[in-house]
């Protein structure tokens, strides 16, 4: 039988772009883009994207009522979180004046304070958009022929700071270097659009959907 693969809709973000990534390299797999809770529940593996305001996503994660089942596959099954879905992980969003996240993590999600500047001397634009090295800091099979420094696509205003950094599996310089991916177990979370990073975002879809933790 083939593998379920569920990509979680709250209603935020580009989804189809998400699955049609994964669908690339997934084989006969079946890739649902879903609110169902009992679908996520199921499925042999959670994909968890997003993009927007952390306010916006907690609201949209509410009213789809999803909380419990995405911590749930969080802690239960291989977890792949993208962009917003990596920052909702944390307990607390300095984004809104202020948002309380999922709280998986112990940790923060804070603004780039715009202040850093880059080597011709200019501010760092904030956003951080486009593509960047990302450095591995520790191995991990979704890393399987991705050499280090290999360039991801970044869209973001805000980072994650964890407080256990053993959860870090790669960093990412843009004028503070900060957590690209964070790591546990059956998780794996990070800032950059693996489905918008061309060549190595395929490969890294393609560890993930081949994982076993």
């Amino acid at each position: 039988m083939s593998q379920r693969i569920a990509v979680i809709d709250y209603g935020m973000g580009n989804l189809r772009s998400v699955a049609k990534a994964i669908e690339h390299v997934a084989g006969d797999a079946e890739v649902r883009v879903t609110d169902d809770h009992r679908y996520i529940g199921s499925a042999d593996r959670v994909v968890f994207p997003g993009q927007g305001a952390a306010r916006d996503c907690m609201a949209a994660i509410g009213e789809h009522q999803l909380n419990k089942a995405v911590l749930d596959a969080s802690r239960n099954k291989p977890f792949l979180g993208i962009c917003m879905g990596l920052q909702v992980l944390m307990q607390h969003s300095e984004e809104n004046g202020g948002t309380q996240l999922l709280g998986l993590f112990h940790g923060k999600v804070r603004r780039f304070d715009g202040t850093a500047r880059g080597d011709n001397g200019l501010p760092l634009k904030i956003p951080h958009m486009g593509w960047s090295p990302v450095d591995q800091r520790q191995s991990h099979p979704l890393w399987d022929g991705i050499a280090d420094g290999s360039r991801f696509y970044f869209v973001h205003s805000y980072r994650v700071v964890p407080e256990d950094p053993s959860l870090v599996v790669a960093t990412t310089d843009y004028g503070v270097r900060f957590a690209s991916a964070i790591g546990r177990e059956n998780l794996f979370a990070c800032q950059f659009h693996p489905e918008k990073s061309a060549d190595v975002g395929l490969r890294m879809l393609h560890n993930f959907v081949n994982w076993s933790p």
